[in-house]
């Protein structure tokens, strides 16, 4: 009963959802491709450069409908936003502690207020491929992680692919990333910050009664003693059926984040795939707007029963596989195993 009701649901979902056609757009100038579909922008693979950010990022990322779901700050702050994590820009993937230097926290202004901490930085290469159909549309992009803030050595290469696709009511983004060992030796040591992630809007974030700091629409910064909840929406819900703020830590197939932007439902979710390290994964997802998964940071989220440190020799290759889904609606958990399961088998 079960396999016809999935069936039936999936084929009630391929008669409603056509894709879209996907194309690209070129900005040397300000160092990004856009990314439309079905005519209309939906985000860009954003290189600004070192100076500005010190890895490259998918910034904004908007809804078929045109919300806006990432944070501004500090590219482009917005009223009403947290000024926390300046790091924390669109949609990336790094990690906190990889030879003992850190790729997580690599934003500039962290390093003027942290001399002694050791960072790296991810530099954009080039973009290898770009190609279109009917149905997506896919970018690859290479990089290189480099220690000592960018002026030591070659630790990691990078080569990424991103498939985008969506339809009138839906964005969706693979990104399969595969890091290969340059140095005799890498070590992803067990640690809390990693590894792929999206900074949300202040809309999807949970409710809070914290005090905090936000930023005017000109970066002007101002500290609320208690925060305005106003239109402040957002709630967890895991494959594992676990809610809200306890869903930090927990192991899921996927992650679901709800809410209510311009006046209509807005859901977010991410899938892990079976191929993954530590599949299922453990989840950094906090509610002040962090959505993020760490395959790799066992130890702090087991209160130190699993400990899962990763090395590659020189050569050495691993692989990380992530499909996150925008929905300028409701997605039901029926929708989202089937998503899951289609995820594990189209992607290798």
């Amino acid at each position: 009963m079960k396999k016809i009701i999935l069936f039936l649901t999936l084929l009630s979902i391929g008669a409603t959802a056509q894709n879209q056609s996907v194309s690209f757009k070129k900005n040397d100038v300000e160092k990004k491709i856009d990314v439309l579909i079905g005519g209309k922008y939906f985000t860009s693979y954003f290189y600004p450069g070192e100076s500005v950010l010190k890895k490259a990022v998918l910034f904004p990322i908007l809804s078929a409908k045109g919300t806006t779901i990432t944070r501004g700050y500090p590219i482009s702050p917005r009223a009403g936003e947290r000024t926390d994590h300046p790091h924390h820009v669109g949609m990336w993937l790094n990690y906190e502690d990889v030879n003992g230097y850190d790729y997580w926290n690599n934003s500039t202004a962290i390093i003027k207020s942290m001399q002694s901490h050791k960072m790296g930085t991810i530099f954009h290469d080039a973009i290898l491929s770009s190609k279109s159909n009917k149905n997506s549309g896919e970018l690859v992009a290479t990089a290189t992680w480099v220690d000592d803030d960018g002026k030591g050595q070659k630790v990691l290469s990078e080569k990424t692919t991103y498939v985008f696709s969506g339809t009138a009511d839906t964005r969706t983004v693979d990104r399969i990333t595969t890091l290969t060992a340059i140095s005799d030796l890498v070590v992803f040591k067990d640690v809390k910050d990693g590894m792929f992630a999206i900074r949300l809007a202040r809309q999807l974030e949970i409710p809070s009664n914290k005090p905090d700091v936000f930023t005017d629409a000109s970066g002007v910064e101002t500290k609320v003693p208690v925060l305005d909840n106003t239109g402040v929406t957002g709630d967890y819900i895991s494959s594992e059926g676990i809610k809200g703020e306890a869903v930090w830590s927990t192991r899921a197939t996927w992650m679901n984040l709800t809410g209510v932007m311009d006046n209509h439902p807005i859901n977010v979710a991410i899938f892990d795939h079976p191929a993954n390290v530590s599949y299922p994964s453990y989840w950094h997802a906090r509610g002040y707007g962090l959505f993020a998964v760490n395959p790799l940071g066992a130890k702090v989220f087991s209160n130190g029963k699993d400990v899962r440190n990763l090395t590659l020799k020189k050569g050495e290759s691993v692989t990380f596989r992530y499909r996150t889904l925008i929905a300028d609606k409701n997605m039901s958990k029926s929708e989202l195993d089937l998503m899951q399961s289609k995820f594990a088998k189209e992607v290798k």
